[in-house]
């Protein structure tokens, strides 16, 4: 078994623009894909994350640690979440992201050490 990393990627303003009966409703449908994964041992982890606009980025610049408020790079799309899962092989694990309910997903081999 080997285990990937799904990352689902958003659109900040996509999720501020709709009604909480919207959100409420593809969260509804995220959590049933969630529960049913989970049951079935594929999910081993994972967790929804804040909006972009509450990242706090940590740099390296000339050789000191710098601190700063917002995301290393401004863009529209950002990880909203992920999900660490375990399954036979990437072919597995592209289906699985292809079931998401959500909005895309990118999918990366976890290096085994």
């Amino acid at each position: 078994m080997s285990q990937y990393m799904l990352m689902f990627v958003g659109n900040d303003e996509w999720f501020e623009a709709q009604s909480k009966e919207t959100l409420d409703k593809a969260m509804g449908g995220i959590m049933a894909w969630w529960d049913d994964l989970e049951k079935k041992g594929v999910i081993k982890g994972g967790e929804q994350l804040a909006r972009q606009r509450t990242a706090t980025s940590v740099k390296r610049v000339k050789g000191q640690m710098k601190v700063s408020d917002g995301p290393f790079i401004e863009s529209k799309e950002s990880v909203g979440g992920y999900a660490l899962i375990e399954v036979e092989d990437l072919d597995k694990a592209i289906a699985i992201a292809k079931s998401w309910p959500g909005g895309d997903v990118e999918v990366r081999p976890v290096v085994e050490h």
